[in-house]
């Protein structure tokens, strides 16, 4: 799915979007999904930073017409008519570009496209402010990620070894479109994330690190058992214990589109969890 006409030179007072457009554009073809909401909350950032000057207005309207474009195109599409299945859609892609990141980082496998992985996925938690407040998980997702892509270029960058898994977290940054300006502004071939685990459940200790929880499901293989008390009594569920049992089984529905396996049955046992014992 192709995006609409292009769009004018960025406003500088847009620059903390670029990425998240840049996003957009390199998973038009893969992902378009994603891309669109990555669109949509580059549009609704762009609306808070500045929608009074004249080429932030204009600009803001290229990009309510791209979004409008891609909209027709995806029609009744489930994904984009419904939040709870396109947050679903852009968290589970988010998810597997921080473990496919996270488990290269683990097995000691440094280079550009879990570097890159790593960063995208903390822009896709961004994005999913669209649909919210984020979860605790996916703040510390994010910083951890943001975090270890900084971590890992800037070593690469100064000829060290960087230590792999959760370790002191310093003040690292780099920025993304400085490091790559050179090379190729399109990337449609960068980094196809894998659902597949270097790591058994066994080897992968649970990781608590300033607030960052990765538990060891997350590179478990798609088999491994959970721990789901049997209903023991009559639970009473409320409304939002319903909300958040649908709201799993709609992820796992999505992880299944991308043939997840392994997500897929985390989100159900997670249903199965609550509806059995009221609590997650």
């Amino acid at each position: 799915m192709a995006a609409a006409a292009a769009l004018p030179p960025l406003p500088p007072q847009f620059k903390s979007i670029q990425h998240h457009l840049r996003t957009a554009q390199e998973l038009d073809k893969r992902e378009p999904v994603v891309a669109y909401y990555c669109r949509l909350y580059a549009m609704q950032t762009g609306m808070k930073i500045d929608s009074k000057t004249p080429e932030c207005r204009k600009f803001l309207s290229k990009l309510m017409d791209q979004l409008e474009a891609m909209k027709k195109q995806f029609g009744d599409n489930e994904a984009i008519t419904q939040d709870i299945v396109g947050s679903a859609h852009v968290e589970n892609y988010a998810l597997k570009m921080f473990l496919y990141a996270d488990n290269e980082d683990r097995a000691g496998q440094f280079h550009k496209n879990m570097i890159k992985s790593f960063y995208t996925a903390s822009l896709l938690i961004d994005v999913l402010t669209v649909f919210g407040e984020l979860s605790e998980e996916n703040v510390q997702h994010r910083k951890y990620a943001r975090w270890k892509a900084a971590y890992i270029h800037n070593c690469l960058k100064n000829g060290e070894t960087p230590q792999p898994g959760p370790i002191g977290m310093e003040g690292e940054s780099f920025d993304l479109e400085r490091e790559e300006a050179g090379s190729s502004s399109h990337h449609s071939g960068t980094t196809q994330p894998t659902s597949s685990s270097t790591y058994e459940a066994n080897n992968t200790p649970t990781t608590n690190f300033t607030g960052i929880h990765i538990p060891p499901g997350a590179h478990a293989p798609a088999n491994t058992p959970a721990e789901v008390p049997h209903n023991t009594g009559e639970v009473h569920l409320t409304p939002e214990d319903f909300a958040r049992a649908q709201k799993y089984c709609k992820y796992a529905g999505s992880a299944l589109q991308y043939e997840d396996v392994s997500t897929a049955v985390q989100n159900l046992q997670k249903a199965l969890k609550l509806l059995t014992t009221g609590r997650e």
